[in-house]
Formats: structure tokens, C-alpha cells, sequence
């Protein structure tokens, strides 16, 4: 059995964490370009940002199984099979990136408009807004939705489990459903618990870090300097 458990969590970590990366590689610029092209945007394109909003709320609806039947040709494309953890990942990370792109645009809404027009008064512009202000000052909430991402993940990755993607998943559905294994079944329950709680637990404490420093790097302390001075009429 502790074989066959740790060969189990292994393989959900690798596919949760290689789903993870690449929901974050596609729906971190995803949220920002939402906010950017939304009206009063610093790339304000009306129709862009519906376009894109409604892909994302389509993908979104989709319930994972239904997503897993419908790309698995894709899948087959990508990585020569529809089966093992390989596969799942095909899925997971497109599943999951609309769903982060959501919370990215939620964190990055949050940031003070001041900071922005701070930015753009001294000369910079739109990369230097997203790279300086937005996504510096947003840090603590993107941990946060980074980690609720994680979090349904390791629920994706158990369902994926039913369609031979290995992991936790497989182990309960195989071991524990079908061969009438309750004890193994309940240890997978157990385990998948304890990995949410730690991951959840690290998630919480990171953001808490960053939110005590003010969710400040680089240039920003003095952004926030260059706007108190604004509304009192001094000079910095």
C-alpha cells in the first residue's frame, strides 16, 4: 500500500504542479489585459474585453469532465497519448487558466488608481504600469487566488483520476470504489486533506507576508510618497 500511495502523490503534485506553472504563465497577462482593455483602461478596447471576457466565461462553465472528453484530440496532439499524468496536465492547465485570469482581474481591480496615475505622470507607460503598480501591488491577492487555484486543481486532478490519469484519484476510483477497498479509499481522503491544508496553510502565510509589507517592491514606496505629496500640494 505505501508504495502504491506514494507513487499516487507523487503523481498528483507533478501534474497539479505543472498545471499550476502554466495557469499562471497564461492567466496572469490574461486578468491584466482584462483590466487594461475594460473601459477607462489604460488600453481601452470595449470590444476586445468582451471578446476575451466572454472565451474566459465560456471556458469557465465547462465542467471539467466535459472539458476532458472535449480535448482529448488535442490532448493526443500535444502529448501522442490521452492517458497518465502527461495528459492530464493538457486539460488541467487550460481548465485552469480562465478561472485564474478571473482572480488575477478581481486582485489587480483592487490596486489604488492614484499609484497608476502617479506612474503616468512621471513618464511611464503601460508595461511600466502593469510591471511597477499592478502587479507588485496586487502580490498579496494574486497569492492568494494562486493558491485557491491549487486548491481546485488537486480537485480536478482526483476526477482526472477516473479517466486513467493516475494520481490519488485513480487510486480511490480503482482501489477503493471498484475493488470494495474502503480503508485505502479513506487514506487517499485523508491524505488529500492534509496536502490542502499545508498548501492552504503556506498560501495564507505568504500573503499575510507580503500584505504586512504593504505589497511594495521596487519603485512603488516612492509612488506612494509622490501621490501623498500630490493631495497636500508639496513637492517630492
Amino acid at each position: 500500500m505505501q508504495p502504491l500511495l506514494s507513487q499516487a502523490c507523487w503523481d498528483t503534485l507533478y501534474m497539479v504542479g505543472w498545471s499550476t506553472l502554466i495557469a499562471v504563465v497564461g492567466g496572469l497577462p490574461l486578468g491584466v489585459l482584462l483590466v487594461l482593455t475594460d473601459r477607462g483602461g489604460l488600453l481601452q478596447n470595449v470590444l476586445a474585453n468582451k471578446v476575451i471576457g466572454q472565451v474566459v466565461n465560456v471556458a469557465r462553465s465547462m465542467p471539467f469532465i466535459i472539458l476532458m472528453v472535449a480535448l482529448m484530440n488535442f490532448t493526443r496532439w500535444i502529448t501522442g497519448t490521452t492517458i497518465g499524468r502527461e495528459a492530464a496536465i493538457v486539460p488541467l492547465a487550460i481548465g485552469a487558466i480562465p478561472f485564474f485570469a478571473r482572480l488575477v482581474e478581481t486582485a489587480v481591480r483592487e490596486v489604488d488608481g492614484g499609484l497608476v496615475e502617479a506612474v503616468q505622470s512621471m513618464g511611464g507607460n503601460t508595461w511600466t504600469v502593469v510591471r511597477k503598480v499592478l502587479v507588485p501591488e496586487s502580490l498579496p491577492s494574486l497569492i492568494s487566488s494562486t493558491t485557491t487555484t491549487i486548491v481546485a486543481l488537486i480537485g480536478y486532478s482526483a476526477m482526472a483520476g477516473t479517466v486513467g490519469a493516475g494520481g490519488l484519484g485513480d487510486i480511490a476510483i480503482r482501489y477503493g470504489y471498484q475493488r470494495f477497498e474502503t480503508e485505502l479509499m479513506w487514506i487517499t481522503v485523508a491524505i488529500l486533506a492534509v496536502v490542502i491544508s499545508v498548501i492552504q496553510f503556506a498560501g495564507d502565510y505568504a500573503a499575510r507576508s507580503l500584505h504586512r509589507r504593504g505589497g511594495r517592491s521596487g519603485p512603488v514606496p516612492k509612488l506612494r510618497l509622490l501621490k501623498a505629496s500630490a493631495a497636500t500640494g508639496e513637492t517630492v
